[in-house]
């Protein structure tokens, strides 16, 4: 079958416009209805009381209120677009110096023909920034780059993608300390925070093994040709300035990591940083003040599509929100699982929570309007609260993977060129048999009376 006759997916933003107006529809279909909310002073954040909704007064959205959704859906993202921006003008900088031009030729020498050891390298990278601070949208400025690596080796962009995006967003999924997911899930469920890390940690190493390895094989399979390989430019090497850039960028993102889980940075301290280093790289090199502000600009530019993709994926919850049906979502798929087995019903919680993140892709958001509904289901049905944030983890983290209105994911696909249906293609397969190993860890955890 040629492949202009398989399924073609919309463009990106006639996509994410479409799931705005089916949003928009829903608020006509579904009864309004709301929990009520408390401010829980352990999470810092408002938290759903469970056993508490009850139908409101419908508010549909009309498909002018749908349009306004748009921008209304990019000012509450304001602070990740921004962080792209910065992100996106910084790296453009250290582009600009050279470095990496320099550093992926000495990558490929050093390797001594096994390049394709590239990809665990790359994949353990974002892996760990997935780990750590549920790294997305930061991923989208270093596309280009990751862009510039493949294509030596003679890679496609797919696997520019898969060892990037993907590897990060498995990583966030099984990850036992990730403060966006399984920290606030966990404080949300009244369970210790990092409590049971090593039993995620088993399951995270046979996810990363099981992602990683797919990833290479998929790129020994398609590889061609390297491209701009040429002796002039495998003889570069890099200079001491060189290796003084790349520590800056290495610092940066340790004061990320350490600013995440210690100090309680959020995206506008990230911004601030990245931004700081991008201006030290660009005096550093030489490029001066006008040069540096020219090359942040370029980045600037090179980051307002994937900014407009995530301000529209934000519209979609706007819209469910101002029609007041996301909390008729959440009741109509949690209420069935009351009358179920143990294991039933938490594998149940596994696809409801993959449910409700196509239309509240935030994971942060859905722990704190999730997790006070399930905890007491849990206890009614003597589930450990513990196994019910893996439920959680696995519905909603791994659907990060797949879902259209995740906004990180399409930008990336949108930067590296590569359609969603093709992705989709690559990702499906390994996303169910990720979901399957996260079935095993739930059965596991129950077995086992995980605490």
């Amino acid at each position: 079958m040629s492949d202009s006759s398989r399924l073609r997916v919309p463009h990106p933003l006639v996509l994410l416009t479409g799931c705005v107006l089916l949003a928009a529809a829903a608020t006509y279909v579904l009864p309004a209805g709301q929990f009520q909310r408390r401010d829980d002073p352990v999470t810092g954040r408002t938290l759903v009381v469970p056993g508490t909704y009850e139908t409101v007064e419908s508010n549909p959205v009309n498909l002018f209120d749908a349009m306004v959704a748009l921008p209304l859906g990019m000012e509450d993202a304001a602070s990740v677009i921004f962080l792209v921006f910065l992100v996106g003008g910084a790296f453009t900088v250290v582009d600009e110096t050279g470095t990496l031009r320099r550093a992926i030729p000495s990558l490929m020498r050093a390797l001594h023909g096994r390049d394709i050891l590239v990809i665990p390298v790359v994949s353990l990278f974002f892996a760990t920034g997935g780990i750590v601070e549920n790294m997305q949208e930061e991923i989208i400025a270093l596309v280009p780059v990751l862009l510039i690596l493949v294509g030596r080796m003679g890679f496609t962009p797919m696997v520019a993608v898969a060892m990037s995006a993907g590897a990060a967003f498995v990583g966030s999924a099984f990850s036992p300390v990730n403060p966006f997911q399984v920290i606030i899930a966990q404080q949300a469920a009244e369970v210790t925070p990092v409590s049971g890390a090593f039993f995620r940690s088993a399951f995270l190493v046979l996810s990363l093994v099981l992602w990683i390895g797919a990833t290479m094989r998929y790129a020994a399979a398609t590889r061609t040709a390297p491209q701009g390989t040429t002796s002039e430019d495998m003889g570069e090497s890099m200079t001491q300035r060189d290796v003084l850039v790349l520590g800056m960028v290495g610092v940066t993102f340790v004061l990320m990591a350490v600013g995440m889980t210690r100090w309680g940075w959020d995206f506008e301290q990230m911004s601030a940083a990245f931004f700081i280093m991008g201006v030290f790289v660009g005096l550093v090199s030489g490029m001066g003040i006008g040069g540096t502000a020219e090359a942040y600009a370029k980045g600037f530019r090179a980051m307002a599509y994937a900014s407009l993709l995530i301000g529209f994926a934000r519209a979609i919850s706007t819209v469910l929100t101002q029609g007041h049906v996301i909390d008729t979502i959440v009741q109509g798929l949690f209420s069935p699982l009351q009358g179920l087995p143990q294991l039933a019903s938490v594998l149940g919680m596994v696809g409801a929570q993959a449910l409700i993140h196509v239309p509240v892709p935030s994971v942060s958001g859905q722990a704190v309007l999730t997790m006070p509904i399930l905890v007491p289901l849990a206890d009614l049905l003597g589930i450990s609260r513990q196994v019910v944030v893996l439920a959680y983890q696995y519905g909603a983290g791994l659907c990060d993977l797949v879902t259209p209105t995740n906004g990180a994911l399409m930008a990336i696909l949108g930067v590296a060129g590569v359609r969603y249906e093709h992705w989709m293609r690559f990702t499906v397969p390994l996303y169910a048999a990720l979901v399957a190993l996260g079935c095993v860890s739930i059965a596991i955890g129950i077995a086992i009376g995980l605490q």
